[in-house]
């Protein structure tokens, strides 16, 4: 079992930047990989951006160039970097982690780009 605890999120301004975090604990040594995803009201939870054992990262054509995933150095945390945000980046933020085949996913955060 992985549980995962976010941090970070509110409300920026278009053109801003937020910084998101996402704690890992349980049976990190069994995680493959982890993420972020992201959910607006009566759409499906698209995948944003995830990094791989081996640091391989892979993004959503849509935040490419704005949005930086990174591990922290003990590897059970991950962050996004989120510059040059924009209305449509507005969703809730959910951390995700792939262990063993399994999904787990974090309790989500909100994001609101608004002027």
């Amino acid at each position: 079992q992985v549980q995962l605890v976010e941090s970070g999120g509110g409300l920026v301004q278009p053109g801003g930047s937020l910084s998101l975090s996402c704690v890992a604990s349980g049976s990190i040594f069994s995680i493959n990989a982890m993420g972020w995803y992201r959910q607006v009201p009566g759409k499906e939870r698209d995948l944003v951006a995830t990094i791989i054992s081996g640091d391989s990262t892979k993004y959503a054509d849509s935040v490419k160039g704005r949005f930086t995933i990174s591990r922290g150095s003990a590897k059970n945390t991950v962050y996004l970097q989120m510059n040059s945000l924009k209305p449509e980046d507005t969703a809730v933020y959910y951390c995700n982690a792939i262990a063993r085949g399994a999904y787990y996913w974090g309790q989500g955060t909100q994001v609101t780009v608004s002027s």
